[in-house]
């Protein structure tokens, strides 16, 4: 993949703007009724299935073995070296041969704190098997490992916890899935693990996908227009204030849209049935 278009945000975050891959990335999820699928490459590591009627969903699902980070090791010595972890992230992105992106802007930042319960009650310990309450306006909310947690008393593991008492742990990377209104934990596992028993959270490295230049103008300039006609009258004696307060609001509002979250692209089923063999037809009890 050719080095991509990005834009330096302040705080240290960056946008990628991304053209020569039109998709399906070889990290993909896909779609077949109220079955989902989440495949790399040509392997499926991720069956599910939506339940329940009316906004309320719950999403069973079913991991498998076999997913590749797209990122390389993390090794000890560029843990310690300082740099800007989003910027590393973007380009090993850019190279990776199983990784998600697609043609699109997407945004990568840093994030180290998250609202109570994400990185416990709703950080999906058990494998192979899960169940996400997708709530009428909450959503999920949580974190959603691809591969089976290490034991924290893994060598691995260990090391890591040394670089968390260190303040050198690098980031685990997550990938925000819109209609789970959750992460993905893409790469980083042991490192999670470590943080955790540490009694901190992860730092994390979080990639969005954003809304397209076309869609995010046009929006720009409906707002503008509605706006427009909106002020075209005087502000009335004493409305002054007002209407610098709502100017100040419209200009944030703008500034706003090239940063908006995009939902998660979808692609249709490109499987065969043998990719859902892992997943029971009748709710059967091993999803309990």
């Amino acid at each position: 993949m050719k080095r991509t278009i990005r834009e330096p945000l302040p705080g240290g975050g960056l946008v990628l703007a991304v053209s020569d891959r039109p998709g399906p990335p070889p990290l993909r999820f896909e779609a077949d009724g109220r079955r989902r699928l989440l495949r790399q490459g040509g392997r499926p590591l991720l069956l599910g299935r939506l339940e329940g009627e009316g906004c309320c969903h719950q999403l069973r699902v079913r991991r498998l073995d076999g997913h590749r980070s797209p990122l390389p090791p993390v090794r000890a010595e560029t843990m310690r070296a300082p740099g800007a972890w989003p910027h590393r992230y973007a380009r090993w992105l850019e190279d990776a041969v199983e990784g998600p992106l697609h043609d699109g802007r997407w945004l990568l930042g840093e994030r180290n704190s998250f609202a109570p319960g994400i990185w416990t009650e709703d950080f999906v310990t058990g494998w192979p098997d899960g169940r996400l309450d997708l709530f009428c306006g909450g959503g999920w909310h949580g974190v959603l490992p691809l591969r089976r947690l290490s034991s924290p008393d893994a060598p691995r593991v260990k090391a890591y916890r040394k670089h968390a008492r260190e303040g050198t742990l690098a980031p685990v990377l997550l990938w925000w899935v819109s209609f789970l209104d959750g992460w993905l934990l893409l790469d980083g596992h042991d490192r999670a693990v470590a943080a955790l028993e540490e009694g901190g959270v992860p730092p994390c490295v979080v990639l969005t996908r954003l809304e397209d230049d076309e869609r995010w103008r046009r929006t720009a300039a409906e707002m503008t227009e509605r706006w427009r006609r909106e002020t075209a009258e005087p502000a009335p004696a004493g409305g002054e204030r007002l209407r610098a307060v709502r100017e100040e609001g419209h200009a944030l509002a703008l500034a706003s849209l090239p940063y908006d979250e995009a939902p998660t692209e979808v692609w249709p089923f490109a499987g065969t049935p043998a990719d859902w063999d892992g997943l029971p037809a009748d709710g059967a009890s091993i999803w309990a």
